[in-house]
């Protein structure tokens, strides 16, 4: 095939699959309607979750188990009446939950992430006495106090501590529904009676099924033990329960002992269902199994015989026994039996009710968990996040403004510096772009913040490419061949350079995909697609433009091309100067790492773990006293308070929001569970019901994020990874493409890149999240683009000048490439300034340490890279 059929036909492919790409954009009227872009929770609002499953035997969790839990996960996410819900697995033991629109986030936990595990006892042969025997023995001596085992006497209802100790008496018994159930090991602290070490929600004193899971989550905190902690062993057949919401239980959140036999299981329930009783107001009806329905008449017979048979020394009342319902270790009831009302068991034909302290909402989120079974692993919350609606919206329109600006500024630069090449240029990228709108429509590509940033990203690196053929074309012009003559020669010689500079940024991308979280994966999904489509809109649809073009009048001159007749070539001794250049980089170097070690890099929660809230206050509020009002609450889902916050001011309060309120503060605290965090409509000992109640939260104005230790490390890990596997890749790319010496200066530049980058955040104080290592490792990528095109002319010359010093060789490849170099890294910094400038604050975070990395990256490509390369090699 002949060059011009070639590119007649490639002309032709481009015009269709521009076709195609307008019909999934916009649609064809009446035809064909247009695809709807999929926006990630961060862009239209909602809840994510992150959990880790781990089994209760402390066996390593099997994919059948990760399915199956995921699997009934997604049933109870159907309840909550909401679309495009996505539960996945990460990693071996990881479930991430996305929920959109769903904003409150306690009712979501309750619904989606609770184990489910739902057991029926024998309240007064069951709960322990002091003694270490059932509080119902028949020896009288064997009892909790006059109220014989009721919730809330004396000697039954424990504190943890004790509890524990308590438990740790009883002797192994495997009872029969009960076979399955493994040891749980604790540590407490004698000195002061508390399970030790303290650390509120993410306390890993216990439990856990073996002594090295519970070492496990001490490590993972990076907590020394107390001296007077001890490991405690908490043998099978004894459980310890929890009363915290159970209307019989006048003492709050105390720990009962059991003998763990339970006589009905979730498993022996039926269609359970939220309705409404006469006498006990909301509960949750439902039927029976199998043989359970005898079984549960028989034992509330037997209590009730009991009840009947005992009284109290001295009195005519009749002391009635209670059975306990217990839903992951926690106590939803203990009812008693009437056993004059019913002498021989309660009726259970057609089934039965737990009641409590319901809501009619309560009750449907347990009917839920009740029907869809209960989880075959335990999930402990490793991350939350909830996003408001109406910010993500504002996100958005921030990251496509930002998006638009940065296509305008590169396209004016390419016209003004390339003219009829810019205009094919600018041709090629707004077919790109339409293109890349296409695919994140048809794939469909979830499109979130972090995307948004790597798609406008993109824009530079399909510019990039274009100005490597273009300054190629221009120098071919220059040494006199024809205008057809040099775009042929300048694609040809140019297309190396490309491939290689593409390839390491796919690289990059392909491995922040593989080891990062769902944020970043979304940035480097977006950033690999990019390279793919740019590489075919420069390479082909461009050169197939120019290619036809070069037959027409329109590019008959080497000034149509941009090439001026008496342009004079940069000349400078770049390795002369490298003595000087080097101690530049040294003092940058020097002064960055005084400000990291006296200043230290200020992590986000992303990597140190902790709990991030933002609100808009529609009343006049202060820091000290937002501080004092959340420092006041004692949150007990853990066993500490809250602990210190860092409440900053966010908005003046001249600024008013958009539903009313101008004061918006950033809350920042140890790591909470949603519990204590709160939902809508939570009460006053809530972070949010605090706020509510005080200075009434701005409707769709609250959002939160919480990172958990042991995730924290596992983000710190995967970083540390990422940068490793990135910085490994790119090396031994280079020495296979170019030869081993080559990697080496690759490497040192890359170093340089990075620490100045760390050095500037840390003289900036400027916070280091997940989306900032997404940066850094992007940064690699565009620091080996600038190296790679000087390195390839490098090589060229080589060559050509056999008998030239190196330091010449490397002398003149800088002075040809340099416009090129500048050229494209400035191509890079336009995107990167529009989002600075015209985005969010989570893109104004990233765009900063891309724009340091860029303009450190384009300086060490050039003064750094080729100058230790020409020491390397001489």
């Amino acid at each position: 095939m002949s060059d011009r059929a070639r590119h007649i036909f490639v002309i032709t492919l481009v015009v269709a699959l521009v076709l195609v790409a307008l019909v999934a954009t916009v649609g064809i009227p009446g035809v064909v309607k247009a695809q709807k872009t999929r926006l990630g929770l961060d862009l239209k609002g909602g809840t994510e979750l992150i959990y880790q499953a781990r089994t209760y035997s402390g066996k390593p969790v099997t994919s059948t188990q990760l399915g199956d839990a995921i699997n009934i996960m997604r049933s109870r996410s159907d309840t909550l009446g909401v679309s495009g819900v996505s539960i996945t697995a990460f990693g071996s033991d990881e479930i991430t939950v996305d929920l959109p629109d769903v904003s409150n986030e306690a009712q979501a936990a309750k619904v989606v992430g609770v184990a489910g595990s739902l057991f029926f006892y024998d309240w007064e042969e069951s709960v322990i006495g002091s003694n270490g025997q059932p509080a119902g023995a028949n020896d009288p001596g064997v009892t909790c106090d006059s109220n014989n085992g009721l919730p809330g006497s004396a000697e039954c209802a424990l504190t943890e501590y004790k509890a524990v100790e308590l438990a740790a008496k009883r002797p192994t018994h495997y009872y029969p529904i009960m076979s399955s159930r493994t040891a749980s090991y604790y540590y407490v602290d004698a000195a002061t009676q508390n399970q030790s070490p303290d650390f509120g929600v993410y306390d890993p004193a216990g439990p856990e099924p073996t002594p090295a899971l519970l070492n496990e989550d001490i490590a993972q905190h990076h907590v020394k033990l107390p001296k007077a902690a001890h490991l405690v062993k908490v043998n099978p057949g004894t459980v310890l329960v929890q009363a915290t919401s159970a209307p019989e239980v006048p003492v709050p959140n105390s720990f009962y002992v059991l003998k763990d036999e339970a006589y009905l299981t979730g498993s022996d329930i039926s269609n359970p269902q939220a309705t409404t009783d006469p006498q006990n107001g909301v509960v949750v009806s439902f039927g029976f199994k199998g043989n359970g329905a005898n079984i549960f008449q028989n034992v509330t017979k037997t209590l009730a015989t009991r009840g009947l048979n005992n009284t109290v020394a001295g009195s005519s009342t009749t002391n009635w026994q209670h059975f306990a319902v217990t839903l992951d270790q926690q106590v939803v009831t203990v009812p008693q039996i009437d056993g004059s009302q019913y002498p021989t068991g309660i009726p259970s034909a057609n089934g039965s009710e737990i009641s409590g302290n319901f809501t009619f909402t309560t009750a449907t989120q347990l009917a839920n968990v009740l029907a869809s079974g209960a989880l075959p692993v335990k999930l402990t919350e490793l991350s939350s996040n909830l996003i408001s609606a109406t910010l993500g919206h504002q996100a958005l329109n921030q990251g496509l403004i930002a998006g638009l600006f940065g296509l305008l500024a590169v396209a004016l630069f390419l016209l003004l510096f390339y003219r009829v090449l810019g205009a094919i240029a600018v041709t090629a990228l707004a077919i790109y772009a339409l293109y890349f709108y296409a695919l994140i429509k048809l794939v469909p590509v979830t499109l979130t913040l972090p995307g948004i940033a790597g798609l406008i990203l993109t824009v530079g690196v399909a510019a990039d490419a274009n100005i490597v053929i273009f300054e190629r074309v221009k120098e071919e012009s220059r040494a006199g061949r024809s205008p057809l003559n040099a775009i042929t020669a300048g694609y040809r010689r140019g297309l190396s350079a490309i491939v290689d500079a593409n390839v390491v940024t796919f690289m990059v991308a392909f491995i922040l995909f593989v080891l990062s979280q769902s944020d970043v994966q979304g940035f480097a999904l977006t950033l690999g697609i990019g390279v793919l489509v740019s590489l075919f809109t420069a390479v082909a649809a461009t050169r197939a433009i120019l290619g036809t073009m070069g037959r027409t009048r329109v590019i008959r001159t080497p000034s149509a091309l941009g090439v001026r007749k008496h342009a004079r070539r940069l000349t400078f001794d770049f390795m002369g100067r490298s003595r000087w250049l080097f101690t530049l980089s040294g003092t940058i170097l020097l002064i960055g790492a005084i400000a990291i070690g006296a200043r230290g890099v200020n992590f986000g929660i992303d990597f140190v773990s902790g709990t991030q809230i933002q609100a808009t206050l529609a009343k006049h509020a202060t820091v000290p006293e937002i501080t004092s009002a959340v420092n006041s609450l004692h949150l007990k889902s853990g066993k500490t308070s809250i602990g210190q916050p860092v409440v900053q001011q966010l908005s003046s309060p001249k600024k008013q929001h958009a539903n009313g309120g101008g004061y918006t503060f950033q809350i920042s605290t140890k790591a909470l569970t949603i519990a204590e965090i709160g939902g809508l409509g939570s009460g006053p000992n809530t972070v949010r019901g605090l706020l509510d109640k005080r200075y009434t939260v701005v409707a769709n104005s609250f959002q939160e994020k919480t990172v958990g230790p042991s995730f924290g490390v596992t983000v710190a890990d995967s970083a540390a990874i990422a940068i490793l596997a990135s910085l490994a890749a790119i090396c031994v790319y280079v020495a296979l493409r170019f030869q081993w010496k080559y990697a080496v200066p690759v490497m040192i530049a890359l170093m340089h890149d990075l620490l100045i980058t760390a050095g500037v955040y840390a003289l900036t104080g400027r916070e280091v999240t997940a989306d900032t290592v997404a940066a850094l490792l992007t940064i690699l990528g565009y620091s080996m683009y600038d190296t790679i095109i000087v390195f390839d002319r490098v090589r060229e010359n080589v060559q050509k000048m056999q008998n030239a010093a190196f330091s010449q060789i490397v002398n003149r490849s800088m002075s040809e490439v340099v416009t090129r170099s500048l050229a494209t890294s400035l191509c890079t910094l336009l995107p990167i300034a529009a989002l600075l400038f015209f985005g969010g604050s989570t893109l104004r975070d990233f765009a900063f340490a891309m724009l340091v990395g860029v303009i450190s990256g384009a300086y060490s490509s050039i003064f750094i890279a080729s100058p230790v390369l020409t020491h390397w090699k001489e």
